[in-house]
């Protein structure tokens, strides 16, 4: 398969090495000294920063060429590129995270906030810590979590502003991969559940094994699909 890379940063380079070892080849690596390289790609894979992330995605769906997306801090726009995929009849996947232990934990989070919706003497509150590097703050995956814990408009609020919904407490350390806490706290007792990342490996590999699940397909996709969650 040919994978174009749009952002050639760590996680480019750690998805470079994983596609390779599968027997893929690329095609393109875009990033800031390489912004208009044209190319002809079975799927791209956007870890650009941010602010090119729109651009990217769009210039590849325009092309008709499906995209993976782990990039966050730029879902503003989502809405727009979920209409231009369906209408140029292409694919497009968005995910906060591609380990596929995270994706089995936002499940998890799920159930749990099922449970514990019936008991209204526990409060929700999650803690994040990234490495230095992260610009987004919090982290695409502490948002996922809180959106699975509460199903109102303002899922939630960084813990230091006042707000609706549940606080997020995000810390950033030298060299850490990510390692996300939900915790449901009462007077008497509290409960945790947590997923910690060693490296980028699972990341990288998640978005891999994603962008060959999604070529040649067509719609609006996730990591539940590529999972068959």
């Amino acid at each position: 398969m040919k994978i174009a890379l749009l952002g050639y940063g760590r996680m480019g380079q750690a998805i470079e090495k994983i596609a390779i070892e599968r027997g893929h080849k690329i095609v393109a690596k875009i990033d800031k000294d390489n912004p208009n390289e044209s190319y002809k790609a079975d799927v791209a894979i956007n870890f650009s920063v941010p602010m090119a992330a729109f651009e990217n995605i769009s210039s590849a769906i325009n092309k008709k060429i499906p995209v993976v997306c782990g990039t966050t801090g730029w879902l503003d726009r989502l809405e727009e590129v979920e209409t231009l995929c369906q209408q140029k009849k292409c694919a497009f996947l968005y995910a906060s995270n591609y380990s596929l232990g995270v994706n089995l934990f936002f499940e998890l989070n799920s159930k749990l906030a099922d449970i514990m919706q019936k008991q209204p003497l526990y409060t929700a509150f999650i803690e994040e810590i990234h490495h230095t590097h992260k610009l987004d703050k919090p982290s695409g995956t502490a948002i996922t979590l809180a959106q699975g814990i509460s199903s109102e408009g303002n899922a939630w609020h960084l813990a230091e502003d006042n707000g609706e919904g549940v606080p997020i407490t995000s810390a950033r350390k030298n060299e850490v991969p990510g390692t996300h806490t939900v915790t449901y706290r009462s007077e008497i007792d509290e409960i945790s559940i947590t997923h910690t990342a060693h490296n980028r490996t699972g990341f990288a590999l998640g978005a891999v094994l994603a962008a060959e699940w999604i070529k040649d397909k067509k719609g609006i996709f996730s990591m539940r699909d590529v999972l068959q969650l």
